[in-house]
C-alpha cells in the first residue's frame, strides 16, 4: 500500500511533498481537495489522530478572508470541522495517511515514518 497526499496540487507544500516522496522512491496517491472534495471519514480520523490545532491552517489565505465571526467561531473539534468541510483550503496541507496508518501534516519529513 502506498502513502496517500491529500492536498491541492496548486499548493507549494503539497508540492515539494510530493517531490521529496518521488525523490526517496515512494509511490503516493494523490488526492485532490478541488476535484475530490474532502473525505469526512477522513477528516475524523485526522482530527482524532493530530488534533483540530494541528489540522486547522490559520496562517493561510483562505482562513485569512473568512469574516471574524466564523474565526471566532472556531473553539472545538466540531466547530473547525465545520469550517474545514465548507473551506477545503483551511486544512493544513499536506495530510498524509502512511500505510503505518499514521497521519501527518504538513512538509516534514524528519517526523515521516519512511
Amino acid at each position: 500500500m502506498d502513502p496517500i497526499v491529500y492536498g491541492i496540487p496548486n499548493c507549494d507544500t503539497v508540492k515539494k511533498a510530493r517531490t521529496w516522496l518521488a525523490d526517496h522512491g515512494l509511490a503516493a496517491t494523490f488526492h485532490d481537495f478541488k476535484k475530490q472534495g474532502v473525505p469526512e471519514a477522513q477528516l475524523n480520523a485526522w482530527l482524532a489522530a493530530v488534533g483540530w490545532e494541528t489540522l486547522l491552517n490559520r496562517k493561510g489565505t483562505t482562513w485569512r478572508k473568512l469574516d471574524a465571526a466564523v474565526q471566532a467561531g472556531v473553539t472545538d473539534s466540531a466547530s473547525a470541522k465545520k469550517v474545514m468541510l465548507e473551506h477545503a483550503s483551511t486544512i493544513k496541507r499536506p495530510v498524509i495517511a502512511w500505510p503505518s496508518g499514521q497521519i501527518t501534516v504538513g512538509f516534514t519529513p524528519e517526523q515521516w515514518p519512511v
